[in-house]
């Protein structure tokens, strides 16, 4: 499950009736049950205002994963209904208004639906907002960091889901195959890796590294902290050879391309992460390159490596959705059933055309293919 409420989204506004905004002014708070968050849910608080071109703003705040404030991209008010839609995490909530103005019960969607009655707080009845914490201090671009301390343990088989993330300073992942960290440290793609034995792509870790330079890595940090990992932990060696691979070559399409340049740090780290829905699947992307995407794309969804021949250099922020085909992000767990819907999506081929000006297309090109020398089970923590 795409890990809810992430950190950034924008507001925008709409035309609301000025007697409703209102109605719906004040502080609100709820709760959403989540499993896997260390108490089994996530606090919420969302403030509605009116500005004063008589529109409705909202700043939302998910108390339990740092209180950083969170604005509406769009929030609509019709009679005693509520809409919200928050673009950058493909998220939405709908909700109704009581007789009495004291609650609103709802559903919070972002991949799958889930029940939130937000209750209007007093003075007296608010949660309290945690200060955000500050921004990470970034290791200096000139190191050239290795790992200090590693722990790598094997996944729980009944855990699904992939992630790959930095907390802090700390490069952490969990149901990762070693065919997803060479993935991950050389931006290949699995036919591109040669001569392996069959656990590279079927035995599962966790991992939590911590680097031996403080501060948290860039890209190409993170990159080189798990090449030395892999070669001291799993030992591994290779040596590369050129071959002629059919590969997807992402190109701008004739209508040009339908981006977002990102306005985040561009020297923070890209945020990828799909959400899973019914219809559809989403790929929420925050200020990341098309290279990086393209190494997403090959690393799960796509049977082919995926080449960026866009020329374009930006980081972006968009979300696409599409309709996975079998096979497509299986590392994630099981497809819900499909649902025959109108509004279901487009495959990701038509989907990144027709979404972002971006075509995926079958090519031949030249790559680097990492033949195994030798590779061992981890050694042990």
């Amino acid at each position: 499950m795409t890990k809810l409420l992430v950190y950034t989204f924008s507001l925008a506004s709409l035309h609301a009736g000025a007697l409703f905004g209102q109605t719906f002014n004040g502080t609100w708070q709820g709760a959403l049950k989540i499993p896997q968050a260390p108490n089994g849910e996530l606090r919420i608080i969302i403030k509605i205002s009116t500005t004063d071109a008589e529109k409705l703003a909202a700043v939302l705040y998910s108390i339990d994963q740092g209180g950083q404030p969170i604005s509406a991209t769009t929030v609509t008010a019709s009679g005693s209904n509520l809409k919200m839609t928050l673009a950058p995490l493909n998220g939405s909530y709908e909700g109704r208004l009581s007789t009495d103005a004291k609650t609103i019960a709802g559903t919070w969607t972002q991949g799958a639906p889930m029940p939130l009655t937000l209750t209007r707080a007093t003075p007296e009845t608010t949660w309290t907002i945690p200060d955000p914490p500050p921004p990470p201090v970034r290791m200096s671009a000139t190191a050239d960091p290795g790992f200090e301390v590693a722990t790598i343990k094997p996944s729980d088989p009944g855990k699904p889901g992939k992630v790959i993330t930095v907390r802090g300073q700390n490069i952490v992942t969990m149901n990762t195959t070693l065919d997803d960290l060479i993935s991950l440290a050389y931006d290949v793609h699995a036919r591109q890796i040669a001569g392996a034995p069959a656990w590279l792509e079927s035995e599962k870790y966790d991992l939590e590294v911590k680097p031996d330079v403080p501060g948290q890595p860039n890209v190409a940090q993170l990159k080189i902290i798990v090449q030395k990992l892999l070669a001291d932990r799993f030992q591994l060696k290779f040596h590369r050879e050129k071959q002629e691979l059919s590969v997807y070559a992402i190109t701008v399409a004739k209508t040009g391309a339908r981006l977002t340049k990102s306005q985040s740090d561009p020297n923070g780290l890209p945020g990828l992460a799909f959400g899973r829905g019914n219809p559809g699947t989403s790929l929420n992307v925050r200020n990341a390159t098309v290279g990086e995407v393209a190494g997403v794309l090959q690393g799960s969804v796509l049977d082919k490596p995926v080449v960026d021949q866009t020329g374009l250099t930006d980081k972006y922020d968009f979300t696409v959705k599409f309709t996975p085909e079998a096979g497509q992000i299986a590392g994630f767990g099981p497809q819900p059933p499909a649902v025959d819907s109108p509004d279901a999506p487009p495959d990701v081929f038509a989907a990144f055309e027709q979404q972002l000006g971006l075509r995926l297309s079958s090519a031949k090109a030249p790559a680097d293919v990492l033949v195994i020398d030798r590779v061992e089970k981890p050694s042990g923590n």
